[in-house]
């Protein structure tokens, strides 16, 4: 098998990017080639023999570009081996307990049924007040959401180990 991987994301400011760019590194160190590229410069998936898509996520919804990416893209993305990330929860626990069980956008999960991909994670994410304009502020405090940076580094790390050890090529006899 190829093992060359496409790690795409959307991010609003930053906090996502940077999750993917750890995955990448992830995959890069166990010895894959991978792509990290937000999934608006993303134009032909042929190359690749996997995707990890991610997106950050605002009130139970993946970025517009993300959706647009994954509808585009979904019949090329049943033919081979994905995994999805979300990231977005601020605070102490569980993300996907935090976001009440929520794994993935109710509005694409017949999407993601037809894709099957290999595994879905939801990431603590980062919310940085100073990078907000007034509107998100406001919902922010009036929602009284924890801010800060609360990714786990270690999580994403260990998952990005698992798609690294999924996608190593069969030993040759």
């Amino acid at each position: 098998m190829a093992s060359r991987i496409l790690v795409a994301y959307a991010s609003k400011y930053g906090a996502s990017t940077e999750i993917a760019e750890k995955i990448g590194s992830v995959l890069y160190d166990a010895g894959l080639k991978v792509n990290v590229l937000p999934v608006e410069k993303v134009d032909d998936l042929t190359p690749f023999a996997a995707v990890v898509l991610g997106s950050a996520v605002y009130m139970g919804s993946w970025r517009k570009e993300a959706v647009t990416f994954l509808e585009e893209y979904a019949s090329s993305l049943a033919r081979i081996p994905v995994w999805f990330f979300s990231s977005g929860p601020t605070g102490e626990g569980d993300p996907v307990t935090l976001m009440k069980g929520w794994r993935f956008p109710t509005a694409q999960q017949s999407l993601a049924n037809r894709i099957q991909p290999r595994d879905i994670a939801v990431f603590h994410g980062d919310l940085d007040m100073d990078k907000l304009n007034i509107g998100e502020k406001l919902i922010i405090k009036g929602v009284r959401s924890p801010t800060g940076d609360f990714r786990d580094w270690d999580a994403i790390t260990e998952w990005a180990t698992t798609i690294a050890a999924a996608m190593q090529p069969e030993p040759t006899r």
